[in-house]
């Protein structure tokens, strides 16, 4: 039986997509999320410091959900569970990759960008998909197009998402949340400037919840 990760545990409809460059902004970056409104990090395992960046967080922050993101093998299932991971997400899915996480258990959001991969995914049990790169997928009016044929699975669209669009996204009854890097950007977090990150998290918050 698959773990579709259909009903988030988290209540933030906006997933930060974080590079971490120095395990030591894990911790510090969890705090200035919650602060601003944030329950939820997607640590992406595109640098060498996502996976012991996940292991920080989830051993000192435990009121914040941490997510595995990048990941792209199968291979990385196990590293991401053994980190702390409570869920992941990929740009994309493999045959290998989804039996695994299904095996394992672990809550997954598989990426998606056309209606033959949405049906793909679904079939496999999961609700829930990312579409990416959202942008060049064709943005709102693809999500508008993909809920007449497919309305029984929901989204979180991510790239191409901004503070200054992302409630138009946030309206579609098909988008559960969406996900961005615009909240963490890494010359802030390299530069310990905490309150700014924050500042962006409360923006993005208050600005949701008028979705």
């Amino acid at each position: 039986m698959t773990t579709a990760f259909s009903r988030p545990a988290f209540q933030s409809r906006v997933v930060p997509v974080i590079v971490i460059t120095d395990v030591a902004q894990a911790v510090p970056m969890a705090h200035a999320l919650l602060e601003g409104g944030i329950d939820v990090m997607e640590i992406t395992l595109r640098h060498a410091a996502g996976l012991p960046a996940i292991e920080a967080v989830a051993r000192a922050v435990p009121q914040m959900h941490v997510g595995a993101g990048t990941v792209t093998r199968a291979s990385e299932v196990q590293a991401v569970i053994d980190a702390g991971a409570t869920f992941a997400l990929s740009p994309g899915m493999t045959p290998a990759l989804c039996q695994t996480v299904i095996d394992a258990k672990l809550p997954f959001v598989p990426g998606v960008m056309t209606a033959g991969e949405v049906m793909a995914a679904r079939e496999l049990g999961f609700s829930l998909m990312k579409l990416f790169p959202a942008a060049q997928a064709g943005g709102v009016a693809m999500l508008k197009a993909l809920g007449g044929p497919l309305g029984d699975v929901s989204f979180c669209p991510t790239g191409g998402v901004s503070l200054d669009n992302m409630n138009d996204f946030l309206r579609l009854p098909n988008v559960a949340m969406v996900g961005g890097s615009w909240l963490t950007p890494v010359p802030l977090a390299e530069a310990g400037d905490w309150a700014a990150i924050t500042q962006l998290a409360r923006e993005a918050t208050e600005r949701a919840a008028l979705a």
